[in-house]
């Protein structure tokens, strides 16, 4: 399996990013995904999780209303649209493949992990 992020970049406060994540090697359209966040000296968080079909996500509250997690199984690939930011948002993040079909938060149920795409909220 594999994953690849990206779309991270440097934004200015109140701005935008789109991430992507497109997979290979798995059962897309079989799986929950996942977005998470790492900041520096920082456990890994959850951000956002989308189920197989896409009918059901779940955000982290530091991110409802803010973000958006979306899926196309047809692309095998997921977005995270993330407006509104704030630099405390500043971190790596990583898209997941859960082991399951429903969203969940939990990181100990993604069983494949991408590499991570940086983003920066720095005036």
């Amino acid at each position: 399996v594999q994953l690849q992020a990206s779309g991270g970049g440097l934004v200015q406060p109140g701005g935008s990013l789109r991430l992507s994540c497109a997979a290979s090697g798995v059962a897309f359209d079989t799986y929950a995904l996942g977005w998470f966040r790492q900041a520096p000296g920082k456990e890994r968080e959850f951000v956002a999780s989308i189920g197989y079909r896409g009918t059901n996500t779940i955000y982290d509250d530091s991110v409802k209303g803010r973000f958006t997690i979306s899926r196309d199984n047809a692309k095998s690939t997921v977005y995270l649209q993330m407006d509104s930011l704030k630099p405390e948002d500043t971190a790596v993040y990583y898209c997941a493949v859960a082991r399951g079909s429903l969203a969940t938060s939990r990181l100990e149920y993604y069983r494949n992990w991408g590499q991570g795409t940086q983003v920066t909220v720095s005036s």
